[in-house]
C-alpha cells in the first residue's frame, strides 16, 4: 500500500483539479496558474539535471523549449487544422486527442536532438565557456525561427487553440490541464529516477571532479550527452505545452529572458534538489501572478504623480527589478537556495519510504 500511495495521491489531485474545473469551481485564470507552475516545474527540474546535479552552466534552455514548442505546434496544426501554408488537414481533427501525446513525445525527442547538438562540442568545455555555447544556441534558434516565414517568423505562429477545441469537442474535458499535470508528474518521475540510476550517479561524479570520475572508469562523455538530451527533451515537452495553452507563439517568448527564469529558479531551489525546484517554480510562478495585482495598484496610486505606462507593460517591467532582487538576497543570505541539495526526504525521513527505488 505505501509503495502505490503517491500514485494514488497523484492520481487523486488529478481528478480533483480536473473536477474543479470541468464544473467551473476554478475559473480559466487559476487554471492558467496551475498550468504555468506545472511547466515550470519542468524546465527547472529538466535545468537542474544540468546546472544541479552535472554541475555545468547552461544558459540557453528556452532555445530547447522553442524547439519543442515548434515542432508540436506543426505537427498538430499541419496535421489536423485546415491551414493557409500547410493546406487541409491531413487527419480528422478528432484524432488530436488520441495523438497530442505522440506530438509530446515527438517534440521531446526533436528538442533532445538539439541538445545532442550542443552537447558534442561542449564535451571539452566547462563553466563559463559551456555558458557561452548554450547562449549561443539560444540566439541561433530564435533567429532561426525569425527568418523562417512559413512558420510565421517574427509575427509569430497560431492555430493551436484549433486542436484544444478539437480535443473538447471529442470529449468535454479541460484537457490542457490534464496534459500539462500528466507531464508535470511524469517529469519528476523521470528525473527522480535518472538521478537515481547509474547515469545520475556518474553525472554527480562529474559534478564532484570530472578528471577522477574519468580516471574511475566514467565515460564522461556519455554521461554529459545523456543529461543534455534528457534535459532539452523535457524542456522541448514544456515548449510544446506552452504553445498549445496560449495558442499562439513567437520567437521573443523563448528568447535570453526565458532562459534566465529558468537559472533564476533553478538556483532559487538548490542546486541539485529536485524538490527545491519543484518548490522554487511554485513560488516564482506565484511571485509573477502576484506582481500583476501589485503593481497596477501601486500604477492607481501614482497615476496622478506621473504618467506611467499601462499596468501590463509595468509588472513586466519591475518583473525584472523584484526578481533579480530576490535573487541577490537569496545569494547574500542563503546562497544554496531553499534546499541546498538536499531533498524533502532528507528533512522528513519518513517520506523515503513511499518512493524509495531499489
Amino acid at each position: 500500500m505505501k509503495k502505490n500511495s503517491v500514485p494514488i495521491l497523484l492520481t487523486a489531485l488529478l481528478a480533483l483539479l480536473t473536477g474543479l474545473a470541468y464544473f467551473e469551481i476554478i475559473d480559466l485564470y487559476i487554471q492558467s496558474v496551475i498550468m504555468f507552475i506545472g511547466i515550470n516545474i519542468i524546465l527547472a527540474s529538466s535545468l537542474n539535471i544540468v546546472n544541479g546535479y552535472m554541475g555545468e552552466f547552461s544558459c540557453g534552455h528556452a532555445a530547447f523549449m522553442a524547439v519543442g514548442a515548434y515542432t508540436a505546434s506543426i505537427i498538430n496544426v499541419a496535421l489536423f487544422t485546415n491551414d493557409k501554408v500547410f493546406g487541409p488537414a491531413v487527419l480528422s481533427s478528432e484524432l488530436a486527442l488520441y495523438c497530442f501525446p505522440f506530438v509530446l513525445i515527438i517534440s521531446g525527442l526533436v528538442a533532445a536532438v538539439a541538445g545532442l547538438m550542443i552537447a558534442i562540442p561542449s564535451f571539452k568545455t566547462r563553466g563559463d565557456y559551456l555558458a557561452i555555447i548554450t547562449i549561443a544556441a539560444n540566439f541561433i534558434v530564435t533567429s532561426t525561427i525569425i527568418n523562417i516565414s512559413s512558420i510565421g517568423g517574427a509575427r509569430g505562429f497560431m492555430g493551436m487553440k484549433k486542436i484544444v477545441f478539437a480535443m473538447e469537442d471529442v470529449v468535454d474535458l479541460p484537457w490542457m490541464l490534464v496534459w500539462v499535470c500528466l507531464s508535470t508528474f511524469t517529469c519528476i518521475w523521470i528525473i527522480r529516477r535518472f538521478v537515481s540510476s547509474t547515469y545520475g550517479k556518474g553525472i554527480i561524479a562529474i559534478n564532484n571532479d570530472e578528471i577522477a570520475a574519468e580516471m574511475m572508469g566514467v565515460n564522461t562523455n556519455r554521461m554529459k550527452l545523456v543529461a543534455f538530451m534528457l534535459s532539452s527533451g523535457l524542456a522541448g515537452v514544456a515548449g510544446a505545452l506552452f504553445a498549445h495553452i496560449l495558442g499562439y507563439i513567437n520567437p521573443g517568448s523563448f528568447g535570453i529572458l526565458k532562459s534566465t527564469e529558468c537559472l533564476v529558479m533553478v538556483y532559487l531551489g538548490g542546486m541539485g534538489s529536485l524538490s527545491g525546484s519543484v518548490i522554487a517554480a511554485i513560488v516564482f510562478t506565484l511571485l509573477i501572478e502576484g506582481l500583476r495585482f501589485i503593481i497596477p495598484a501601486i500604477d492607481s496610486g501614482l497615476h496622478m504623480i506621473a504618467v506611467l505606462p499601462d499596468s501590463y507593460h509595468l509588472s513586466q517591467v519591475w518583473k525584472w527589478v523584484i526578481i533579480p532582487l530576490v535573487l541577490v538576497l537569496l545569494m547574500q543570505f542563503k546562497p544554496e537556495g531553499i534546499m541546498g541539495n538536499r531533498e524533502l526526504s532528507d528533512i522528513f525521513p519518513r517520506l523515503k519510504k513511499f518512493y524509495k527505488f531499489k
